[in-house]
């Protein structure tokens, strides 16, 4: 249990993620995090920036264009799965109870995601938790024309991944001290990250307690 326990912890720790396992773990958590339900609570923004900050600094043993190369494939592979899924899966999905590794309220999340931006929320979700995972599968159950999910698919994988790994990487370069403040860096993006869930979940409270008074 306590081995299980560590392996859990290391697996929430991007720095140590990059530090031990390299390119290859970062690929695969990059894949499961963009189209596997259970991804969810995997790191994702601050992972990408922090792998090109850490290629920059040569602790990671690939080159900058591998690195994107091999990140944007496993983005895009990642959302082509989760669609598969949800197209599959269907309306199941909305039935299906609750359990550690799935929660129906992510669902949804995304569902009112989509509803809200419509096929671009395969895009603009790629920068936000959660969505991220379940905005393809979402695609999926509703079935968006496949052409159209490739372009939102590559789209948004392009602009994510080279967007954040570049930042990472450039500002590497440029301000190599940096490394010494990564904690203070993943704290801020994750903040950033969730804030707009937080704020969503905020108006859908008020929400619901304005609609509750109006029927009382």
């Amino acid at each position: 249990m306590h081995e299980l326990l560590l392996s859990f912890q290391q697996l929430m720790n991007p720095e140590e993620l990059l530090s031990s396992g390299g390119f290859y773990l970062v690929i695969l958590i990059v894949f499961a995090e963009t189209g596997l339900f259970f991804g969810f609570f995997l790191p994702g923004d601050y992972l990408l920036f922090l792998a090109g900050l850490f290629c920059a600094l040569n602790k990671i043993d690939v080159s900058i264009y591998t690195l994107c190369l091999g990140l944007l494939g496993a983005g895009i592979l990642g959302n082509f799965t989760g669609y598969w899924f949800g197209y599959r899966a269907g309306p199941m999905l909305f039935k299906r109870k609750d359990s550690f590794i799935f929660k129906r309220k992510y669902v949804v999340m995304a569902e009112e995601f989509y509803h809200k931006y419509g096929g671009t929320a395969l895009i603009i979700g790629r920068f936000v938790p959660i969505v991220r995972t379940f905005a393809p599968i979402f695609a999926g159950v509703v079935k968006l024309d496949f052409k159209k999910f490739v372009l939102y698919n590559i789209s948004g994988a392009l602009i994510w991944v080279l967007v954040l790994t570049l930042s990472g990487y450039f500002l590497g370069i440029e301000f190599p001290w940096i490394i010494h403040y990564v904690e203070y860096v993943v704290v801020g993006m994750i903040v950033i990250a969730f804030l707009p869930i937080a704020i969503t979940l905020l108006k859908k409270r008020i929400k619901d307690k304005r609609n509750k008074q109006n029927i009382q």
